[in-house]
């Protein structure tokens, strides 16, 4: 029987699926390969080359779907399609999937054109793909997504030293068996004693190393039977230029730390990712799986997986969105939902007096932090659009506030409510909070630890060539492992581009006593010595203070900073406690 020939409708949607295909796979051929060369960048320390292709991997997929969605508008007229077609083209579409190695990245490319060519009105799963399509269990992927060694009874050393062989990196190491016997004595101390070694006993490791700043992580675990033991080992670069294991990192919440949202993304090599995600949750089973695809630089299909996480988590749940505890924000309306982890933020449609930015300027500050090495102290935040949610789990006074600071990002569409404009990020109590919380407690030893972990998340950004900009407390939140992150970012600049100045003395003591300035200042000027008025609020606060960070006060600090930042020096930032490096434990030089 004759096959019948395909209606204008038919040719048009199969074109719309397969400029879509061939848009994504264009993407992450693009992606993979700026993270294939991960490897060559830190084989050949191009310290510099790893910070741009961080930058310049980000763009990579609005690329794409700008360009596909021309493509779509030019050639087929595609914002006045029938929405038979549209349909049409998303069961096409989920036909070239059938056998791809990445089809949930590839639904999440087709809803973003799609939501660029389509009204709010149509996204719902007949015409995107609110709920997943195609399965990612079990896709096959050359090479394995991991790999396996089985230690004979000669020991674990051969099988250990095997593995980090086996990533072929061009540097010599300075040492392998040296560090491989830190990793088995370690294991052993972390353990206590060997458990009795089972039948199956194997060692895992990731195909990919986990590439990040000057730092190349090996991430696998241990399978002992029904048991097993996850581990990370960040491989470095001597000052002689050769490479050496710094730890091996045993526990599954240290190992979690490194996929921490306030760090830069990895750079892995993937042809499966879903099945990387999948080793990865194996090991750290409470890391969302939104967060770990948003940590592999995979950032669009972790606010996919974050957004049906939200909606399943409304459906199960009956609390409602609430004005978020603190001192409100001159830029920021900040609210939260009691028994979700994270905060929802946007931006207010006019900002307090001494506020010098305008929206653009501050959505700009919010895209900066996503390309910068955050270093552990800043939080990474997921934006979104035109967010739709059940009206009825808004508190009254949520909405009151809404309506009032923001009236132009909110729109009402049935039971919805529609914020045009959204930041989210994980929730930490502001560390102004904290700090109050302690002293009514009398807990000196734990503003002693806010104080000094909040002077070294300074620091460290500062030597990221950050400058918070607004350094109150009230900025600063503190985490469930007791780190301190910066999370507001209106006013944060490059630290190059600051001018560190120190206040010229009085020209007469009516000048000084006056309470005018008697110096001119310019926009970028900042005056280290200003930090103390409103920093050093209470005495133990400023006793702390001065004990571990007197010399931020001081404009040597930055100005020595920004010199050496000038100069390309790039420093080392350890995920990781240094009392964990070998060359701490085993006291090695």
């Amino acid at each position: 029987m004759p096959l019948l020939p395909l209606s204008i409708h038919d040719v048009t949607a199969q074109r719309i699926a397969a400029i879509l295909v061939d848009g994504f796979n264009k993407h992450y051929r693009l992606f993979r390969d700026c993270s294939a060369h991960a490897k060559q960048r830190f084989e050949e320390a191009r310290w510099g080359d790893v910070q741009q292709a961080v930058k310049d991997r980000i763009q990579f997929y609005d690329d794409r779907v700008l360009e596909t969605t021309e493509q779509l508008r030019n050639e087929l007229d595609a914002a006045d399609t029938s929405d038979e077609v549209w349909q049409q083209a998303k069961l096409n579409y989920i036909g070239l999937l059938t056998n791809h190695k990445q089809p949930e990245l590839a639904e999440t490319f087709f809803n973003s054109v799609s939501c660029k060519i389509l009204h709010r009105t149509y996204f719902r799963n007949d015409f995107i793909f609110v709920r997943p399509a195609v399965s990612t269990e079990y896709i096959e992927s050359v090479p394995p997504a991991y790999r396996c060694y089985y230690p004979d009874k000669g020991g674990l050393s051969p099988s250990i030293r095997q593995a980090f062989v086996d990533f072929g990196w061009k540097r010599e190491f300075e040492d392998i068996d040296r560090d491989v016997n830190f990793i088995v004595r370690s294991v052993e101390k972390h353990l206590g004693e060997w458990p009795q070694r089972e039948a199956n006993f194997q060692i895992q490791v990731l195909d990919s190393a986990f590439y990040r700043n000057k730092a190349a992580y090996v991430i696998g675990k241990a399978v002992n039977g029904a048991i097993e033991y996850p581990f990370a080992v960040p491989v470095l670069h001597s000052p002689e230029g050769k490479l050496f294991l710094d730890t091996v990192i045993l526990d599954a919440w240290r190992v979690s730390v490194l996929f921490s949202l306030s760090r830069a993304y990895f750079m892995v090599d993937m042809e499966v990712p879903s099945a990387y995600v999948q080793f990865l949750r194996s090991i750290i089973p409470n890391k969302p799986r939104s967060e770990l695809y948003t940590m592999l630089g995979l950032g669009k299909q972790g606010k996919t997986m974050f957004f049906r996480d939200l909606i399943y988590h409304l459906h199960h749940s009956a609390d409602q969105f609430v004005i978020a505890p603190g001192i409100p924000g001159l830029v920021m309306m900040v609210f939260t939902l009691p028994s979700y982890p994270y905060v929802f933020k946007v931006i207010k449609d006019v900002f307090g007096k001494s506020k010098e930015v305008d929206h653009e300027t501050v959505r700009h500050k919010y895209q900066l932090v996503k390309q910068v090495d955050r270093v552990g102290r800043m939080a990474d935040t997921l934006e979104f659009s035109y967010v739709a949610l059940p009206r009825k789990r808004f508190s009254q006074d949520l909405i009151d506030e809404l309506y009032r600071l923001v009236p132009s990002l909110i729109e009402e569409d049935g039971d919805d409510l529609i914020i045009k404009h959204l930041y989210i990020e994980r929730r930490m109590e502001p560390l102004n909070m904290f700090l109050e919380k302690m002293e009514q407690a009398g807990r000196a030893d734990q503003i002693d630890h806010a104080v000094r972990e909040y002077g070294n998340a300074i620091r460290e950004l500062a030597i990221a060539n950050i400058f918070p900009g607004d350094m109150l407390w009230k900025n600063f939140g503190i985490t469930r492992y007791g780190r301190v992150v910066f999370y507001d970012y209106d006013e944060i600049e490059y630290m190059t581009d600051c001018n560190f100045r120190r206040i010229p003395p009085a020209p007469n003591f009516e000048a000084e006593m006056s309470g005018e300035t008697w110096y001119s200042v310019a926009r970028a000027d900042v005056f280290p010595e200003e930090f103390a008025t409103f920093l050093l609020v209470s005495d133990k606060i400023r006793d702390a203070f001065l004990r571990y960070h007197a010399d931020l006060l001081d404009v040597k600090f930055w100005q020595d900073t920004q010199n050496e930042i000038r100069q390309g020096v790039v420093k080392d930032f350890f995920p990781y406690p240094e009392s964990l490096r070998f060359c701490n434990v085993f006291h090695t030089s």
